[in-house]
Parts: structure tokens; C-alpha cells; sequence
């Protein structure tokens, strides 16, 4: 099965490897708590993992932003922790403290974990898909995503966000054979709901590995690299057509080696990667997405402006998708959004 891009579509333009004058834009976390339309939804709903399994709310703040702001691709709204949850591990959302999980520290408690019933847990996620690929207008991109197995596993282990991820990396450094299995049942289990999402509507598939900049180099190749490039293949060969954009946050001059050794068609910059070496080592071999400071759009006023017309400078004369270089932020006020589309918009290079 080859999914065509759709030339009417400028993202997914640009992820063929085609520079546009403005580039395409959307931004990680388009959808969430800074739009008050999607706090009235959140309120409607028994938990965030309620919000996530429900397909009329998913779907409806998938959409929010794009009826604000005309971004280029719509994200799925979900979470990376519904893989665990539907693996078979306790999961839950604790209002102002994030994600708690029953930690993942032995082999008895990986061995609870089960592919059994994994896509019919996911359901909803996919009924939201097929909802959105209808939904959207006919030139935004949908993309579909996960979080990258380290990341995910790094929740899994330590059962909550962590500062040090000692548990994690002790497993992984300690008893290297047990956590391969968590990796590669996670490598198995993502690679599923990636094809399926796929399979309901999504054009482009985004990896999150947001705490990829925590391990030393050859940890990184281990973990990050080999994973990443392992569902990369798979989604090449079992869905050719379908874009992967890879976001290895933190990860610095590692970068250089997840662009070359992973396959990725994209890579997602955070806000840390110096734009000048990212064209120089980067973008000639894939498009580059990124990286504007969250922080730029809640101070917005001409600081925004200047730092849009920066980035739009140096990286718009290759293949460039417009984003941010993390999820957007509670506190950014909805016009300043407003005006970093116009910005990017009235683009002349």
C-alpha cells in the first residue's frame, strides 16, 4: 500500500524535501490549555485520559487551532502514554502533578505487560483519526505521532516525569538485556499504532523523544538511534510514502548522528540547535522543523517578530516547516499565536 502525498498540501510538500516561500507552519501543542475553547472541552471531560479515548472531544480540539489560525497540519490530540496504558500498565493523570504510572522495575513486571488487546484499548485513538482525516480542510496535512520508545520508557521505569531518570538509566546501563525487552516491546507496540494511525488517515507520522538530550553518546546510538530507526524501516516498508519527522530533544551534536543513521525524512529543532550548523550539517539531508522559543510567543511585541523574521531567515531557503522548539505554553496568550502566523505568512524571503 503506497500513500501518495497530496501536492495541494505544502507540508507535506515540504517533507518531500521542497523549500516554500513562506514555509509551512504548525506548532507542538497547537492544541491545549492556552485556547479558552479547549479548556471549556478539558471541563467536559472525567480526566485527561477521558479526553484522549474520546473521539468527539479529541477530534474537536484537534481542530480548534486550525479554526483559529489556518495552520498547515493538524496533530492527533493523545498523549505517548496511552502506549503504556494500553500495554497494560496503570496510567493516570493527576491534576497539576502530571502522569503517574505503576513503575516498570523487574522482569515480573514487564512480563504483565501485553500486546493482547493493545489495538482494541486504542480504538478510540483511531476513530479520532478517521474523524479528523474527513474533518480537516482539504490542504492541512494530518500527522499522527507517538512517543519515541526511550521516552516512553523513561515514564514507564521511573512512573512519573523525572530530573535525573536514575532509575531508567540504571536499568538500562545495569541490566541492559531487560530493558531491550521494554524496548523492544516498545518498539513493537508503537510500530502497531503507528501503522494503524496510518491506516485511518494520518499522512506524516511525528516520533516525540523529548528526553533524548539525557544519555551519553553511545547510550544515545543504543537507545535513541537503534529504536528510532528500527520504526522508521517498518513504516517505510509496510506504509512507503508515509513522512517520519523525527524530535530527538536535548540532543545537540548528536543531532548530526539521528539524522544520518535513523532514516528520518525531518528533523524537529529544539530551541538549543544553533540554526546556521542545522542548514549547514542538516538540512542538506533532511527538512528541518523548528525552532522558535515558546517563551518568544508569550512575550510576543516586537521581540516575536524579530525572532520569527531570524529563523525564517536562515532556514527558509531549504526545505523548512515553521514550528517551535517544544510544545507551546499554558500562559501564551491567543493573539500573539495569531500574530506569529501572520508573521510567518507574509513571508517574502
Amino acid at each position: 500500500m503506497t500513500h501518495a502525498s497530496n501536492p495541494a498540501k505544502p507540508f507535506l510538500q515540504s517533507l518531500k524535501g521542497n523549500a516554500a516561500i513562506p514555509p509551512p507552519c504548525w506548532l507542538m501543542r497547537q492544541a491545549g490549555r492556552y485556547l479558552p475553547e479547549y479548556r471549556s472541552v478539558r471541563a467536559q471531560a472525567n480526566g485527561f485520559l477521558d479526553l484522549c479515548y474520546s473521539p468527539e472531544k479529541a477530534t474537536e480540539v484537534t481542530l480548534q487551532p486550525l479554526r483559529r489560525y489556518g495552520f498547515d497540519a493538524a496533530i492527533l490530540f493523545s498523549d505517548i502514554l496511552v502506549v503504556p496504558d494500553a500495554l497494560g500498565q496503570a496510567v493516570r493523570f493527576q491534576e497539576g502533578e502530571g502522569p503517574k504510572l505503576s513503575p516498570i522495575r523487574n522482569a515480573a513486571q514487564l512480563d504483565a505487560l501485553t500486546l493482547d488487546g493493545f489495538q482494541d484499548r486504542l480504538r478510540p485513538v483511531f476513530e479520532t483519526v478517521s474523524r479528523l482525516k474527513t474533518a480537516i480542510p482539504t490542504a492541512t496535512a494530518l500527522i499522527g505521532f507517538a512517543g519515541a520508545p526511550w521516552t516512553v520508557a523513561t515514564y514507564m521505569v521511573e512512573g512519573s516525569g523525572s530530573k535525573d531518570f536514575l532509575e531508567t538509566k540504571a536499568m538500562a546501563y545495569g541490566r541492559p538485556a531487560l530493558f531491550q525487552r521494554l524496548i523492544d516491546l516498545l518498539v513493537s507496540a508503537t510500530g502497531d499504532y503507528l501503522i494503524a494511525q496510518i491506516d485511518h488517515g494520518a499522512e506524516a507520522i511525528q516520533l516525540f523523544d523529548s528526553w533524548a538530550g539525557t544519555l551519553p553518546e553511545d547510550e544515545f546510538a543504543k537507545w535513541v538511534i537503534a529504536p528510532t530507526r528500527r520504526l522508521v524501516e517498518r513504516i517505510k516498508t509496510e506504509r512507503p510514502g508515509i513522512p517520519v519527522i523525527g524530535f530527538p530533544r536535548g540532543a545537540g551534536a548528536l543531532y548530526q548522528a539521528f539524522v544520518e543513521q535513523t532514516g528520518v525524512d525531518a528533523v524537529s529543532l529544539d530551541t538549543g540547535i544553533p540554526l546556521g550548523w542545522a542548514v549547514e550539517v542538516l538540512q542538506p539531508k533532511v527538512t528541518l522543523q523548528g525552532n522558535l522559543d515558546p517563551v518568544m510567543v508569550v512575550t510576543g511585541g516586537p521581540a516575536l517578530d524579530a525572532a520569527v523574521d531570524r529563523i525564517l531567515s536562515i532556514c527558509a531557503k531549504g526545505p523548512f516547516i515553521f514550528n517551535l522548539g517544544h510544545g507551546i505554553l499554558q500562559t501564551t496568550p491567543p493573539d500573539h499565536v495569531a500574530r506569529l502566523v501572520e508573521r510567518v505568512r507574509a513571508w517574502k524571503g
